[in-house]
């Protein structure tokens, strides 16, 4: 893809983001190892960070004061088959400070040594042990969100629909960005050619087979494996789905955020002009980072602070 076609506040950043050796098990390795050494930014003051020794293993974040009674269950991005929940301590102890709610920020096992649904399981787990630890945090369990970046936002989406399906307390919202939808996208050979950057076909297919254990982009697929894959969307949660319009993901992004609006389902869809996958991660200190933070900040903040919301679809553009 053409360095002419991302924002120019994104280009210097984009250009530095090396490429990874995910398609080899030593490359996923050193990967694993330099995120969990090298996370993307450093904590914002006033939140206090625990490790706790849940499952693989969960990050709580807690403003002072204790927060609102509100929570998020965040569920980190590295396409299934990297990635830590270290990676996100910037943005969310920034959102439990914004918000002034509870964010637990769960690991989960990756692909290909442990394949679906060993990732959606882990967040499942990881959203029960908040609501059954709801009391003692200071939190509704009636207003707790889920949210995701990349795969960990696809993960989010499968997780909803999860508890749609098995009744009981629902989470409030849903919080996705730039979210990996749909393993057809995988399948489409054509798209290799645009060599999307940060995170192109190549690597989409490498993610998905790892964690599905077959080729993607096949008739068939698991339930809650793929969340585009899901034919009845209604009474899902409110939902809020950012994607820059150079991401690989921007048309199953779009398509989903369509079905759920016509699904009945409030869903507000951000789309960021020249932004490449993940910007707001990598580009955190750009202008055009900040705004997408402070636009979705806002609406979940909005979300986790009044009664559900009506009916009301909108997109951004």
């Amino acid at each position: 893809m053409k360095l002419d076609l991302v924002d120019p506040e994104l280009r210097r950043g984009v250009r530095r983001i090396p490429r990874m050796p995910i398609h080899r098990s030593w490359g996923r390795l050193v990967v694993r190892a330099l995120i969990r050494r090298r996370p993307l930014g450093k904590p914002v003051e006033g939140v206090d960070i625990s490790v706790l020794d849940q499952g693989p293993g969960l990050r709580l974040y807690v403003p002072a004061g204790g927060g609102s009674g509100a929570a998020l269950l965040w569920v980190h991005g590295g396409g299934y088959v990297i990635g830590d929940a270290v990676q996100d301590d910037a943005f969310c102890s920034a959102t439990a400070r914004d918000l002034g709610i509870v964010v637990v920020s769960t690991n989960y096992r990756l692909a290909p040594e442990h394949r679906f649904p060993a990732a959606l399981d882990d967040a499942f787990a990881a959203w029960q042990w908040l609501r059954q630890s709801a009391a003692s945090l200071g939190v509704d369990q009636h207003r707790i969100a889920v949210g995701g970046a990349s795969a960990g936002a696809g993960l989010a989406a499968c997780l909803v629909q999860r508890l749609h399906d098995t009744g009981g307390a629902q989470p409030y919202a849903q919080w996705l960005f730039s979210p990996m939808l749909d393993d057809r996208t995988a399948g489409r050979r054509e798209l290799d050619q645009a060599r999307h950057r940060v995170w192109n076909n190549a690597a989409n297919r490498i993610g998905w087979a790892a964690y599905l254990g077959t080729d993607p982009g096949g008739p068939h697929a698991p339930d809650y494996a793929v969340a585009a894959r899901r034919g009845e969307l209604t009474a899902l949660p409110p939902a809020w789905i950012s994607v820059g319009d150079i991401d690989l993901f921007a048309d199953e992004d779009r398509d989903y955020a369509r079905r759920l609006r016509d699904a009945g389902v409030d869903c507000t869809f951000d789309v960021i002009p020249g932004a490449p996958h993940g910007f707001e991660a990598w580009a955190a200190d750009t202008a055009i980072a900040g705004g997408l933070l402070a636009r979705g900040r806002t609406w979940l903040g909005a979300r986790l602070a009044g009664p559900p919301p009506s009916h009301s679809p909108e997109e951004q553009q």
